[in-house]
Parts: structure tokens; C-alpha cells; sequence
């Protein structure tokens, strides 16, 4: 696994051959096949472990969160950016490998956007939205745009701080919400 999270992370997924991974962890192919089924088996409880740890984070920021819209926005992207981006493996699996692997995660991350949004409904359940406003739709929407905020500071020459993503991230996820 460890090795995995740092190959599927640099040079990729696509790129990471079953006997570079076995070089890189020191273990046989045997013993590979004995734990997984395949590459995308891997990839995919790399992605879940992942997801979960993240969500784990953000439930807890909400859970200490002032009680008001604002504050469990700020908590809850505060602590997904920084928790992301900690770890750039992790954030280039969850938000770039996810993507170039084809089909091989698109099962799992849509029970990760799932959950995603189901944190950001629940968080958000107690004050209302704009009139007409699906609250999933919202969620999902915000997320996407989160999403897209990380692709960038993962990808871009010059990353944005830290600060930056969550000030213009807190912003979308406002105005989206109809308090900003």
C-alpha cells in the first residue's frame, strides 16, 4: 500500500506496472495477487482509505464548528483543503488519479461525492436556501467546484496558497448557498 501511494501518485496510475510496485515494496508477485486482485483492486482501497480518512477529518471539524452556516462552512472546507493537501499523493490520488484511471475508480468515487454531499447536506440542513433550491444539487455542485480548486493547486506552475483555495472556496460554497 505504501508503495502504492506514492507510484500511483507519481508517475500514475497508468503508468505503474505490477512489477513496480512489487520492486518498490520488496515483495514477490505472489505475494501482490495474495493481497489484491489487480492494479485497480489496489487503487481502489488506496482511493477508499483516502475518502475515508477525509471524511473523518471534516465530520469532526463540523462537529466543533460555531452552530451557524458560515462557521460549519469555514470548518468543514478548512479542514478538507488542509487535510488534502498535506499529503500532495493524496491529493493527486483523490483528485487527479481518480480521474485518469478511466473506469477503474468511477464506482468508488461516486460513493465518495456521495458522501461528500451528505456531509455538506447535513451541515447545512438547519438553515434554509435560496427558494426552489435542491440542497443535494447544491452539494454537489460545491463539490465539484472543490474539486476543481485542488486540480489546480495540484497542477498549476504556481500553487495558490493554501489560504487562498479556502477564502475562494468558503466564497462559492456561500454564494451557492445563498448567505454570501
Amino acid at each position: 500500500m505504501t508503495a502504492a501511494y506514492t507510484l500511483y501518485a507519481k508517475p500514475g496510475f497508468t503508468a505503474t506496472t505490477i512489477e513496480r510496485l512489487c520492486s518498490e515494496a520488496r515483495i514477490s508477485n505472489r505475494a501482490f495477487y495474495e493481497c489484491f486482485g489487480g492494479r485497480e483492486e489496489l487503487l481502489q482501497a488506496l482511493h477508499e482509505r483516502c475518502v475515508e480518512e477525509s471524511l473523518s477529518v471534516v465530520a469532526k471539524a463540523l462537529e466543533e464548528a460555531p452552530n451557524t452556516l458560515d462557521g460549519r462552512v469555514k470548518a468543514g472546507i478548512r479542514a478538507y483543503i488542509e487535510f488534502t493537501t498535506a499529503d500532495w499523493r493524496r491529493a493527486r490520488i483523490m483528485h487527479v488519479e481518480v480521474r485518469r484511471s478511466g473506469d477503474v475508480l468511477t464506482l468508488s468515487r461516486q460513493r465518495a461525492v456521495a458522501a461528500f454531499a451528505r456531509l455538506v447536506e447535513e451541515a447545512s440542513a438547519d438553515f434554509p436556501l435560496g427558494t426552489g433550491m435542491n440542497r443535494r444539487l447544491v452539494a454537489l455542485g460545491v463539490i465539484g467546484a472543490l474539486q476543481e480548486l485542488l486540480i489546480e493547486w495540484l497542477l498549476s506552475e504556481e500553487q495558490p496558497d493554501i489560504d487562498e483555495l479556502v477564502t475562494v472556496a468558503v466564497h462559492i460554497f456561500n454564494r451557492s448557498l445563498g448567505t454570501g
